[in-house]
């Protein structure tokens, strides 16, 4: 998987975090979930939900979820 950062004209600076880079050397970190991961005793699936709360991916793996999610956020010009 690649790492990308994206630098915005304020300074600010976001990206999927990983530790391959460490984040802290460029200054205070501001830290927020693009999305989390719970399981669905109904359904008895893994799912994936964006900050409006929107499913946007299900799977009965959870590991399959986080690759997913990876994989999608890191994917995107505005993670």
């Amino acid at each position: 998987m690649k790492t990308v950062l994206c630098f915005r004209p304020d300074g600010t600076i976001t990206g999927l975090y990983t530790e391959i880079i460490d984040l802290a050397d460029l200054g205070r970190l501001i830290i927020q979930r693009a999305s989390s991961i719970e399981f669905d005793n109904p359904c008895q699936l893994w799912r994936v939900f964006d900050r409006n709360g929107k499913c946007i991916h299900a799977s009965a793996s959870r590991n399959d979820c986080l690759n997913w999610e990876a994989d999608y956020f890191s994917n995107r010009e505005e993670p």
